[in-house]
């Protein structure tokens, strides 16, 4: 039987854990898909000899970017986002070849893609990790102009206290790309001046848990468009699968 899996820490409730086994029955395919919560990258190639039959692997925080040195190969668009979630297992007579790869931005980039109008044109992405950087080389792509929200001081960002009113009418676009609000702490949002949103702002949410977090409620409030992120991650979990097998 051929195993997947997700590793990162901490895991607890997990999308593609239940996505993957639900699929696996569905589709009659003799496989199955585990949690590897683990607490240093370091027990990766543990994983990878303890488990023989392993054929791809999904990453999450806080290793999209520390698994990069330990890939045989990663895909031109991983290493430009500098970030991969997707390891592809490859078992050959020289042994085990890992190649990685970013399903991140394709999901992000379909679902974001329908929500945009001629007017959305500069974007503000509140988080600095693995996830942000594809969300940047997705929203890039697609045409917007970009910058990062940190809470600390870091090269080429601003901080909270920057985003002013002015900021959130020029940047209409807000990727949220931190934990924030994320169940259970869901009565925390970003530190933001909701009140200057109107009908010309998306707030995107890369949490899914709970269905509205309340940065998307406070952007509708004031008429903006909200959109969680369950879509991203079903389409990357689509994109995953391809992946691990050649079908990219």
């Amino acid at each position: 039987m051929d195993k997947y899996g997700l590793i990162g820490y901490p895991l607890g409730h997990s999308f593609s854990v239940n996505y993957f086994n639900q699929k696996f029955s569905d589709e009659h395919i003799d496989a199955v898909y585990e949690n590897f919560e683990i607490p240093t990258i370091d027990l990766l190639p543990e994983i990878i000899a303890s488990n023989p039959n392993i054929r791809g692997l999904n990453v999450t925080i806080p290793y999209k970017e520390k698994v990069i040195s330990f890939l045989d190969s990663i895909s031109p668009e991983a290493r430009a986002i500098g970030a991969v979630n997707v390891i592809q297992v490859v078992h050959g007579k020289d042994g085990v070849q890992l190649k990685g790869y970013n399903s991140d931005v394709i999901g992000f980039t379909k679902s974001i893609e329908p929500m945009l109008e001629k007017h959305h044109r500069k974007a503000l992405i509140l988080g600095t990790g693995g996830a942000s950087k594809a969300v940047n080389y997705g929203l890039k792509a697609l045409g917007l102009e970009t910058l990062f929200v940190s809470r600390y001081q870091r090269p080429g960002t601003i901080q909270y206290k920057d985003v002013t009113p002015d900021v959130v009418r020029e940047y209409n676009v807000i990727v949220n790309c931190t934990p924030c609000g994320m169940y259970p702490h869901v009565d925390e949002c970003p530190s933001l001046p909701y009140e200057a949103m109107d009908c010309h702002n998306i707030l995107y949410d890369l949490i899914y848990n709970p269905d509205e977090t309340l940065f998307m409620k406070k952007g509708a409030e004031h008429d903006a468009d909200t959109k969680n992120g369950l879509e991203m991650l079903l389409l990357q979990a689509f994109a995953s699968w391809e992946f691990w097998n050649n079908r990219r």
